[in-house]
């Protein structure tokens, strides 16, 4: 097993151990350093508030937390992109494991779509971790990056945190 595997592992664990605060650095982490999936860490989230017999306001909760981890991961984002625009980032894609055509594909989207791009992005896989970059690039003012982005963030969360509240629930019912 690889070292992002054996990371991978032990962020689910620490989620199913403290729900709250592993969602929120969770999303922060897999902002950031993509490798860990929202699309796993979340869905488990929504299946812990089940098990645990929490109230299902407990899904909205923990999705609107992942949402604010989100939230503050992109804008660490977007401020280095703001600081080193394009030509500054181009340099530091290998390090990060983003391919220029994933950038581009990123940036096509921000020209088409303009800052409504934030919230859309923030709900597509793909894209979601990338959007941050062009909004930083083209100068998105900072207040509305955040409001576009926590928006997004928490809506994709909270659809994600329900998901895995609702297949435990169907998985339970079944059995």
């Amino acid at each position: 097993m690889n070292e992002i595997q054996l990371f991978i592992e032990w962020i689910l664990s620490f989620v199913s151990e403290n729900l709250y605060l592993g969602v929120f650095l969770a999303a922060l982490i897999e902002t950031v350093f993509p490798p860990i999936p929202s699309e796993a860490v979340f869905p488990l989230a929504g299946f812990i508030v089940l098990k645990n017999e929490m109230s299902f306001i407990h899904v909205i909760g923990v999705g609107f937390t992942g949402g604010l981890g989100s939230t503050f991961g992109a804008f660490v984002i977007y401020l280095v992109a703001l600081k080193l625009g394009r030509a500054g980032l181009y340099r530091y894609l290998k390090y990060v494991k983003i391919k220029e055509s994933s950038l581009k594909k990123a940036d096509d989207w921000f020209e088409k779509y303009g800052d409504k791009s934030v919230i859309i992005g923030r709900l597509i896989p793909g894209i979601r971790e990338l959007v941050s970059i062009p909004a930083g690039i083209f100068n998105m003012k900072p207040i509305k990056f955040l409001i576009f982005t926590l928006i997004g963030s928490c809506a994709w969360s909270i659809i994600l945190t329900a998901i895995g509240y609702y297949f435990g629930v169907a998985t339970l019912d079944f059995f």
